[in-house]
């Protein structure tokens, strides 16, 4: 299903524990015109438990889109994205890698762990904006996602 057929907005969970960074993918996607509901989350720990609609999380919804930082506390992304290929009920949900780092050795470690995509973060607001128009536009207009069933 593409989101944009649905007329329902995306639900999108970022984990990411830069609160400027979080603070750049929401004008990001509210400049790009993208219905999106975007969900937070600080670590890795934080993401595991939302996926699983665990303690605080019971009613979250399930995301059509997660983007993950790779360098954060307690859990890092390596370790989540390792998480959720291995559990069958999470490996469904496309994740994306939008991190500040462009070590050869962590975009090929990650898509060995299956990512969908491996994005660097450009420094730059309006470079930033036009990233995550374009990842709107792939994920939501042109991919076929996964019903909930």
């Amino acid at each position: 299903m593409k989101i944009i057929e649905t007329g329902r907005p995306a639900e999108v969970l970022l984990v990411e524990d830069n609160e400027n960074d979080v603070i750049l993918t929401r004008r990001g996607f509210e400049s790009a015109r993208f219905t999106v509901n975007l969900h937070h989350v600080e670590n890795g720990v934080q993401c595991l438990q939302f996926l699983r609609k665990e303690g605080a999380f019971k009613d979250a919804p399930s995301p059509d889109l997660i983007l993950l930082d790779l360098n954060m506390p307690i859990m890092d992304g390596r370790e989540v994205l390792a998480a959720i290929v291995k559990d069958e009920e999470l490996c469904k949900f496309p994740v994306v890698i939008l991190t500040t780092s462009a070590e050869e050795q962590d975009i090929l470690d990650t898509y060995k762990l299956r990512c969908s995509s491996y994005i660097v973060k450009p420094v730059d607001f309006r470079q930033f904006q036009r990233v995550v128009e374009e990842l709107g536009n792939y994920w939501f207009t042109i991919v076929i996602l996964p019903s909930e069933e």
